[in-house]
């Protein structure tokens, strides 16, 4: 592998985990607050929508861990 690659590999799996978290923060913020509004306007529905929530947040969650995989694949290629 030449050190060019090398070099480019080891700037872009930091940098991807990094926008990796930094979107599935900005999912997860966004999915909580809409998640509490909407408990607020229909307090009987809460179960439900807590449930649902719950869910949304996993799936938003395994994105990021699927990057933090990939990037531990890729870490034995550098250097």
């Amino acid at each position: 592998m030449n050190p060019y690659s090398q070099m480019g590999l080891a700037l872009s799996l930091p940098l991807s985990l990094g926008l990796a978290a930094f979107g599935s923060a900005i999912g997860m913020g966004k999915a909580i607050a809409a998640a509490l509004e909407a408990m607020a306007r229909q307090p009987e529905a809460s179960g439900k929508i807590f449930v649902n929530m719950l869910v949304g947040c996993a799936l938003i969650e395994s994105l990021t861990i699927y990057v933090l995989i990939v990037v531990f694949m890729y870490i034995g290629k550098v250097g």
